[in-house]
Order: C-alpha cells, then structure tokens, then sequence
C-alpha cells in the first residue's frame, strides 16, 4: 500500500516564530546574566595556608632523603624452596608409580571371559569377521582339523538351537 499523498507535501509541520534565530542570542544572554553572577563571588573556594609553597621544597627532600631501606623479598626463601620440592617429590611420585607399569595383555584373560564377553555383547559373527586380516585367515588352519561327522552332529545338537538354523 503506497501512500500517494506524499511528494505533494509542502510544509514541513513545524513552525517557529516570527525572527526566533534573529533574537535567540539576546534572549539566552539576558537569562544568564553573566555579569552579574561573576561580581557577587568575592573569593576563592580554596585556601592555601601561609608559606606553603616555599616549605615545599624542603619536606620533598626531606622525606626522600630520609626513607628507610625498602623491604627486600627473597627470591629463594624457606617457603618458596619448600613449595618447590614438595611439587618436585609429586611429579616424580606421579612418575615412578607402578600404576604405568601394568600394561594389559592377553595371556591373562580365561577363555571364558571372551566367550562371556562376546555372549553377553550380542557381537555378530560379521562383526567378529570384519576384525580379521587376510593374512591371518589361511586355508591350512581349516585343514589341519580333522571334524568326524559324529562330533559335528553332536556339537550341533548341544549348543545349537534347531530353530534358529531353520530360519537363517
């Protein structure tokens, strides 16, 4: 929606009275009177006591000339040396613990605990495949075993469920 009314506007709203830029000067001058406000101070807001500056001087120098030795810090005090060789002794503790020494290997863990491990963990058989590396899978691991058909059938009717064989 344009509002065709507005490039035919002529006046701006505002008006301002007759010569106002002419007269404005006058009249602020009139409300401050500055002349008059100035004459009624007859002194100074601040005083200054007798002879200050000329004993100036003297106390400066007085004063710095006469300063104790400041306070010296150690560097090395007592303290700063005991905060430092207590961090020392437990970073080297930290250090020489046998925590880091324990590294976990396989020829501790049972047979069973993998096998718990992989039961438990519904880890697929894909899975497990996908963990393995062409170089380890060769033909003559699977040869080497001699499977009698009685043993198959028998490991089959024990730990396998007929079932599940049936619907893969």
């Amino acid at each position: 929606m344009k509002n065709k009314n507005i490039p035919n506007i002529k006046s701006t709203g505002f008006k301002l009275p007759n010569d106002y830029f002419e007269s404005f000067d006058e009249k602020i001058f009139s409300k401050l009177n500055i002349e008059n406000k100035l004459d009624s101070i007859r002194k100074p807001g601040f005083k200054v006591p007798d002879n200050y500056f000329e004993s100036l001087d003297n106390k400066i120098l007085n004063n710095t000339l006469n300063t104790n030795e400041p306070k010296v810090v150690q560097l090395f005090s007592k303290r700063n040396l005991i905060y430092i060789s207590s961090i020392a002794a437990a970073i080297l503790l930290l250090f020489n613990l046998s925590v880091f020494e324990n590294k976990p290997s396989f020829d501790n863990l049972d047979i069973e605990t993998v096998q718990n491990y992989i039961e438990d963990e519904n880890i697929s058989s894909y899975e497990i495949a996908a963990l393995f590396i062409d170089e380890h899978i060769e033909e003559d691991n699977f040869i080497e075993h001699n499977f009698n058909e009685d043993n198959i059938e028998e490991y089959l009717l024990d730990n396998a469920d007929i079932e599940v064989l049936m619907i893969e």
